[in-house]
């Protein structure tokens, strides 16, 4: 199996040690740069542990047939701008089950027009996990809701809308929730 474990890594600015410490249970950086190599055989639960640690899927890990990874040409800091010292890649974006987009019509809040939002679907049970983050919930006859999860009360879920000065808004039993993974933005 061909990983593209280094890539996300890197892609998320994490050395190895800071990968092994957010794994759960904790491992070593050696470990990790075994299992980036191919020096050590990557299991399944390997993949889930450190697509867990890095805040990916472990569908983003794995190098798929058809899936093109973007050059990197240049890295830009407070320095400016400069070549990279080895070839980097960014990991093309995975949809993965479960995954549903919002499109941005018109500019509000931190998004653009013409801004694609990814988000995952996740269930009641996994709403606690999404607080402070932008979700997408279901209402009757179509409708949806999307801003800032900032509260649950047992089966209410308490959301702050994008636009300035918008009043919280209440939610009660969503049959489901998305949040925003990933920001698909054109310059």
């Amino acid at each position: 199996m061909i990983t593209r474990i280094r890539e996300v890594r890197k892609a998320r600015g994490l050395t190895l040690e800071q990968v092994g410490a957010l794994c759960d249970p904790p491992t070593t950086a050696q470990t990790i740069g075994r299992l980036e190599t191919g020096t050590r055989t990557v299991s399944v639960n390997w993949l889930n542990r450190i697509a867990q640690a890095l805040a990916v899927t472990s569908a983003d890990l794995v190098a798929m047939p058809g899936q093109a990874d973007v050059p990197v040409a240049a890295l830009l800091g407070p320095d400016g701008v400069r070549a990279p010292t080895r070839p980097l890649v960014f990991p093309g974006p995975i949809a993965t089950d479960g995954m549903v987009g919002v499109h941005v019509s018109a500019s509000i809040g931190d998004y653009r027009s013409g801004d694609s939002i990814w988000c995952r679907r996740i269930g009641p049970s996994d709403f606690g996990s999404a607080l402070n983050r932008d979700i997408l919930l279901p209402r009757p006859a179509g409708r949806f809701l999307f801003g800032r999860l900032i509260g649950r009360e047992g089966d209410r879920l308490q959301l702050l809308p994008l636009g300035a000065g918008a009043r919280q808004l209440v939610l009660t039993d969503p049959p489901w929730a998305a949040v925003a993974e990933q920001l698909v933005r054109r310059l």
